[in-house]
């Protein structure tokens, strides 16, 4: 069975977890995951009743042409061999790399802006498929020349790694489409409301913190319910039991787009209120090719194809106005 081919039944699986969902929580917590590693989250299959998105082998993705000068900035060995290797985890999970309906395809919209950027550099992208820990260690043997999967830019990475970035790096409050709450941009608009989130996860620190900060300031604590499996707490939240969920902005999005039965009522940043975190290609340090990449990310910017893409899978308000090389990512852990 590949990477990917197990989210699968669990895009079918949510009107069998109905009985399910008020046993699925639990308040153990564990040490954050990394905010770029990709979630076990599932969302509604593509037909469940709100947009229609194109989930079969046959993509027909956005293309871009050839632009000579960019192109020419890629390092010799890698435009020599003609294609462009590019590095996908098979944990993903819907918008970001999944499988098409075929079972073997790997789609979404890492896959897209990939192939896209390829075709500014004149490259024929190739995808590999390969879990998160070998994603790293391949591009840094130079097997692979570049990942495009959800990498978020840290200040430890970067010691090792170059990064073109080409998203924000976001999370979302969602409610239920018929829910009166139309706004969650701060710690004071989830006091005595019920919430839920991920176990273990960066978003579930934030959270933690807003209430912490809520009850310092004498508001009511929020009720914080823990769910292990998206699917479960998005059967919570269309039956009432749960007001919001706080999670990965492309899962939740993606949901809205093909549920139709959800809505996106604020985003944070998934780097805390100090720093807004970034979504970047990452490559080999000093391997000479994050600049042609982040060129050809501002040449998509400028033509408009770039926002085609993310359009595409509901993903426009992660959009940036300007590739960066090697921005500030997420400060260096400090030993405990």
């Amino acid at each position: 069975m590949s990477f990917l081919s197990r989210f699968t039944p669990a895009l079918l699986a949510a009107p069998l977890l109905l009985a399910a969902a008020c046993s699925s929580t639990t308040t153990t917590s564990a040490a954050p995951q990394d905010s770029a590693k990709p979630a076990d989250q599932a969302s509604a299959p593509a037909e469940a009743g709100g947009s229609k998105i194109n989930t079969s082998p046959q993509q027909n993705r956005i293309q871009a042409e050839k632009v000579d000068a960019i192109a020419a900035l890629v390092p010799e060995a890698i435009r020599s061999k003609g294609e462009l290797v590019v590095g996908f985890s098979g944990d993903g999970a819907p918008p970001l790399t999944f499988l098409a309906d075929d079972d073997r395809t790997i789609i979404g919209v890492e896959t897209d802006l990939a192939h896209i950027v390829a075709d500014v550099l004149g490259l024929k992208a190739k995808d590999e498929v390969t879990s998160w820990e070998n994603l790293f260690l391949s591009v840094k043997s130079g097997k692979y020349d570049v990942a495009f999967n959800n990498v978020t830019v840290t200040e430890e990475r970067k010691d090792i790694y170059d990064f073109a970035t080409y998203r924000v790096d976001q999370l979302a409050w969602q409610t239920a489409k018929n829910n009166p709450i139309t706004s969650i941009k701060q710690p004071s608009d989830i006091a005595g409301r019920r919430v839920a989130v991920g176990s273990g996860t960066n978003q579930e620190k934030i959270l933690v913190d807003w209430d912490a900060q809520n009850q310092k300031a004498g508001l009511k604590p929020a009720q914080i319910q823990n769910y292990q499996k998206y699917v479960d707490a998005l059967l919570s939240l269309k039956s009432g039991r749960i007001e919001a969920y706080f999670g990965p902005n492309p899962s939740l999005a993606y949901q809205d787009a093909v549920g139709g039965d959800t809505k996106i009522v604020g985003t944070v940043s998934g780097a805390g209120p100090d720093l807004q975190g970034l979504i970047a290609a990452m490559t080999k340090k000093d391997n000479g090719l994050v600049k042609p990449l982040s060129a050809a990310i501002n040449e998509l910017i400028k033509n408009g194809k770039y926002g085609e893409v993310l359009k595409r899978w509901n993903l426009t308000n992660e959009a940036i106005p300007e590739s960066l090389v090697n921005p500030p990512g997420l400060p260096r852990q400090t030993a405990k």
